[in-house]
């Protein structure tokens, strides 16, 4: 009986510290308007299907074709075929959010846990694992992708793994840095004094100790993907059989919408993008103030781009440590 009461009191724990971050988030005025945002975003994509007032897959209206903004096309139509842009950009927000997400999600995940293993078991795991994060982070990320998109097709769920692939090693070999600090620390000791395992002490002391920079790299990588995603299917990488923002852009510069003066097919997933990016940044950025309220302000834009090219953290935990 004390087994079970046991993890419902650490359970119960852990839920109460994930309550108190998001509230510290949410009093943050960065964190409130990008939970804001995101949330908006959630609720237009999960309801997508009623919002929507025409199908954004019919491709049969190609007299409608090129149509400006009305009442009837909120936001036009598509100059190939006719599409309702506004329902486009409806279930577009399914495909963007949800590769933003889920993407981020299983980069911050992989990543932490390698980079908390690396850092605390040592040794071989250290050795293999950190000359792969090596051999990744020297690889092109865009002819790789290229590649394993050829082979294995243009789906998203490959899409999604290629992001993942080139993404975690950067968050792995900072976790890693940080937990080589945080394993000398005296309740790390205490522990082990204690007799327990090594997997306790990893996923009990030290992961808990890194989570709130985890969220910001998740935010913040989440952002990163969407442009990502949006970057590839301009580049005719992406899926061809399912609406995104980045479809989208595609579509409207394979049709000529800037020689013809379409501007209302390329504002609306440009907004969307937008718009989404924002939100995450926020969030991401509402992390590092919580965390680190003397750090040094930046332009935003330029943290975006460093943290893609993954220098970003490592610059935000140097500043942490270099305080008194």
């Amino acid at each position: 009986m004390k087994k079970p009461k046991r993890m419902a009191e650490e359970n119960g724990g852990f839920l109460r510290a994930s309550g108190e971050f998001l509230k510290k988030i949410w009093d943050n005025p960065q964190g409130r308007t990008g939970l804001i945002l995101i949330g908006f975003l959630g609720l237009v994509a999960l309801f997508a299907p009623v919002l929507a007032p025409y199908d954004p897959y019919d491709v049969a209206m190609r007299d409608d074709k090129g149509l400006a903004p009305s009442l009837s096309h909120l936001l036009g139509t598509s100059i190939t075929t006719g599409q309702d842009v506004f329902s486009m950009l409806l279930y577009g927000t399914r495909v963007s959010l949800c590769i933003g997400l889920i993407t981020g999600l299983a980069i911050g995940a992989l990543g932490s846990l390698l980079g908390v293993v690396v850092g605390y078991a040592g040794a071989v795991a250290d050795t293999l694992i950190m000359r792969v994060v090596d051999v990744m982070l020297v690889i092109p990320t865009l002819p790789l992708t290229i590649l394993i998109t050829n082979v294995f097709g243009k789906s998203y769920v490959v899409i999604v793994m290629v992001f993942v692939l080139v993404g975690w090693p950067s968050l792995a070999r900072t976790v890693r840095s940080q937990v080589l600090q945080m394993k000398n620390n005296d309740y790390v000791k205490a522990a082990e004094l204690s007799g327990a395992g090594k997997g306790y002490i990893m996923f009990r002391h030290i992961l808990p100790g890194v989570s709130h920079l985890i969220v910001m790299s998740t935010a913040l990588t989440s952002a990163g993907i969407m442009i990502a995603e949006a970057g590839l299917s301009f580049l005719g990488l992406g899926n061809p059989t399912t609406i995104s923002w980045g479809k989208m852009l595609a579509d409207a510069q394979s049709g000529g919408s800037v020689l013809f003066g379409q501007w209302w097919t390329i504002l609306a997933p440009g907004i969307g993008i937008f718009l989404a990016v924002f939100a995450f940044m926020r969030v991401g950025l509402a992390v590092e103030e919580i965390l680190n309220p003397n750090v040094r302000r930046q332009s935003q834009v330029r943290k975006l781009w460093k943290h893609m090219n993954g220098r970003y953290l490592d610059q935000v935990f140097a500043s942490m440590e270099d305080e008194p």
